[in-house]
């Protein structure tokens, strides 16, 4: 088709924009933008010379989680070791580095923080409004995003209308009727979700973007030259299972390698030269199925692919040091950052990080290629080598502060006291302080419910399972911890992290024992005869560590054993629980539905799946009780570990100099080592007694 002379004068204008452009400290912007996909590529093309050179750094953001402000909406305090506005130091800096850049996020974007669930739940945005980590993308000039599981959380309609997108599902509205609402100004892509009754896509699978490269000629001369860079978006399939409540009848989902098979190909015939894989999972390399988490690794062997962006596991990659197991198995390589050969990043979460993948790029018979062996990955912390952490940008909470405001007014909304500090700073150990609110609360919803709707279940016992969300994966300031005082709504979405909804499943002793069992994986093996230091807990999430807290029940968990032969003397109310005993538990949507893979769990014991979320149904507990009491609240402690006595120290990590507060929740065998680990993250070195 011909350009028409004022889609001519466009394009050169945009040319000449080059890389400047956007708000205070993020204003070099990289790549000049010539083109997207949708306008039409003028015939005459400038004539590029075999052996012409350039590089392309693509920008990484991650499971930014609505974490903009360095800030914690929890605590109502600053928290620098986070946030978008530290991010975009880091992003300006690269952006000025070097002469051709791409800003590109992988997904966990609208979802994370009170903040988030502000203009999700508490006083939804409407359609003309833009999201406020879109706005603040927008001032980021990204290029393009794609989409994370817990986009998923808020539903089909939420995202639609904050994606500005048409979802052509059975459960909205027709396409046609559909509002034209307020979105980010860059393309969002995803390949393997695809609407039930359509068979297509929900959203774009791919855009292919027109950039105008500096490059550099053979005979050294820099000159401008065009490039089409394909980028591809993945989620979980595991979201079919999380956000069941959402997307069952609406949507599905396939493979990650089937989906780039497809549309990798496709790509290449419209003229992408390049190809960015933006893969919203880990690496696992366990036998491949389309219904796995973390299908990246095998997505890294899917021909035609030239990098990947990878996320979800909230770690960093590459790292040198690093001891994550995804990140030291076969063709991966942790140093260089490659998967299978090709270069790949992961920037951490919550801003801390910014993945730069300098791609080489070679000019050759008319195309561009990249030259794997001359390019390189690294992720860049927001924290210098000093443990200071880069300056903000203060554009970001400018661009931010009515919402920011709004949410401070929000979640210091006052719902009851406390007699007691809750914190999770010795969960692992122990205390459950901040645990057993929820339990309760949990637990007699379920109750209340099975009471006046399910007389068929009256007289099973109900019991609840929660978790400590907040366990110090991110440092020392990632517990929970509630002051003693007024409980505001911060608190009690300090308490209760994610916006899930309450489950029950109606399970047996042995269903019991079993999922109790795979929560114990949260601890390593010990060996009792070993003289050196051993570290209690695994690798395995906080999130995924479930207890019981209730009067009625017991059980231990003997460390020496291997997993799944952990939990010993199992029993309700003084009685030994048979393997086909029934019980009600009281849980959340995620657990319910397969999330945290945990045996039983998938669905099909589930009697009541609320429509209430659980941070909800824990505000009008705290509202009803009025008065938190430690002797009725927070100290019923179900498990304890097997007593062992052991050769050497067992020891755990947690914040500094709290000795006297584990004391305070009867957790008195515990001793502080090192008042600092030596991670730079604020934690302290801790040993446990085992044997008391």
């Amino acid at each position: 088709m011909r350009v028409t002379f004022m889609a001519a004068k466009r394009m050169r204008r945009l040319r000449a924009v080059g890389a400047l452009g956007g708000l205070g400290v993020v204003s070099a912007i990289g790549i000049a933008a010539c083109s997207s996909s949708d306008i039409e590529t003028p015939q005459l093309q400038p004539q590029v010379a075999n052996g012409t050179k350039a590089t392309l750094a693509l920008l990484e953001t991650t499971d930014i989680h609505t974490n903009l402000l360095s800030y914690d909406y929890y605590k109502l305090a600053e928290d620098k070791s986070l946030g978008l506005e530290r991010t975009a130091t880091l992003i300006a800096a690269a952006r000025k580095e070097f002469p051709n850049t791409m800003l590109l996020d992988d997904g966990d974007t609208i979802q994370g923080t009170a903040l988030a669930d502000y203009e999700a739940q508490v006083a939804p945005i409407d359609c003309k409004t833009t999201l406020g980590v879109y706005k603040v993308m927008n001032l980021l000039k990204y290029d393009a995003g794609t989409i994370g599981n817990h986009e998923f959380n808020y539903g089909l309609p939420f995202l639609a209308q904050v994606t500005g997108s048409a979802f052509d599902v059975p459960n909205m509205s027709p396409v046609a009727s559909q509002p034209a609402c307020a979105g980010p100004n860059f393309p969002l892509v995803l390949s393997n979700v695809l609407g039930a009754k359509s068979q297509q896509p929900i959203f774009k699978p791919y855009t292919i973007l027109e950039r105008t490269l500096s490059a550099t000629t053979p005979d050294g001369k820099t000159v401008s030259a065009p490039v089409k860079i394909g980028v591809i978006g993945f989620t979980p399939p595991a979201i079919m299972a999380w956000d069941k409540r959402w997307l069952d009848g609406n949507v599905y989902t396939q493979g990650l390698v089937e989906s780039a098979s497809k549309y990798v190909p496709e790509m290449k015939a419209k003229g992408a030269q390049i190809i960015v894989a933006m893969s919203h999972g880990g690496l696992d390399n366990s036998t491949y199925s389309p219904s796995m988490e973390n299908g990246s690794y095998y997505l890294s062997k899917v021909p035609g692919i030239d990098a990947m962006l990878i996320g979800h596991s909230h770690q960093v990659f590459p790292d040198k040091n690093s001891t994550v197991t995804q990140f030291n198995l076969p063709g991966v390589d942790k140093v260089k950052g490659t998967v299978n050969g090709v270069p790949t990043v992961m920037a951490n979460f919550w801003g801390k990080h910014l993945g730069v993948i300098k791609l080489a790029l070679n000019y050759t018979n008319g195309t561009w290629t990249v030259d794997r062996n001359s390019s390189t990955a690294e992720a860049r912390s927001i924290q210098n080598a000093d443990n200071s952490y880069v300056a903000v940008d203060p554009a970001i909470s400018q661009a931010i502060a009515a919402e920011h405001s709004a949410t401070i007014n929000y979640v210091k909304t006052p719902v009851g006291t406390t007699d007691f500090r809750m914190s999770t700073y010795f969960a692992d150990v122990g205390d459950v302080s901040a645990i057993e609110i929820v339990n309760q609360a949990q637990a007699a919803y379920v109750q209340d419910y099975i009471s006046a709707n399910l007389p068929q279940y009256a007289g099973i016992p109900v019991l609840s399972v929660s978790a400590p969300f907040k366990s110090g994966f991110g440092g020392g300031n990632d517990f929970t911890d509630v002051a003693q005082g007024n409980v505001a709504i911060n608190n009690a979405a300090d308490l209760y992290l994610y916006p899930n909804t309450i489950y029950a499943v109606k399970v047996t002793g042995a269903d019991l024992k079993a999922w109790l069992e795979t929560a114990a994986k949260r601890f390593n093996k010990i060996d009792p005869a070993n003289t050196a230091a051993q570290a209690l807990v695994s690798t395995y999430p906080g999130y995924n560590f479930d207890m019981i807290t209730s009067k009625d029940f017991s059980y231990e968990i003997d460390v020496t054993q291997a997993v799944g032969s952990r939990i010993r003397n199992l029993t309700y109310q003084g009685a030994a629980i048979s393997e086909s005993q029934s019980f009600i538990v009281a849980t959340n949507n995620y657990r319910a539905s397969g999330g945290g893979n945990f045996p039983g769990l998938d669905g099909s014991k589930t009697i009541y799946a609320s429509p209430d979320a659980s941070r909800d149904v824990l505000i009008s507990y705290i509202k009803k009780v009025q008065a938190i009491k430690a002797a009725s609240n927070g100290s019923d402690r179900s498990w304890r570990f097997t007593k062992v006595a052991t050769a050497g120290q067992v020891t755990f990590k947690a914040a500094p100099n709290l000795v006297a507060l584990a004391q305070t929740y009867g957790i008195t065998n515990v001793t502080q080592l090192q008042a600092d680990d030596g991670s730079g993250k604020g934690l302290a070195v801790y040993s446990v007694n085992l044997s008391q």
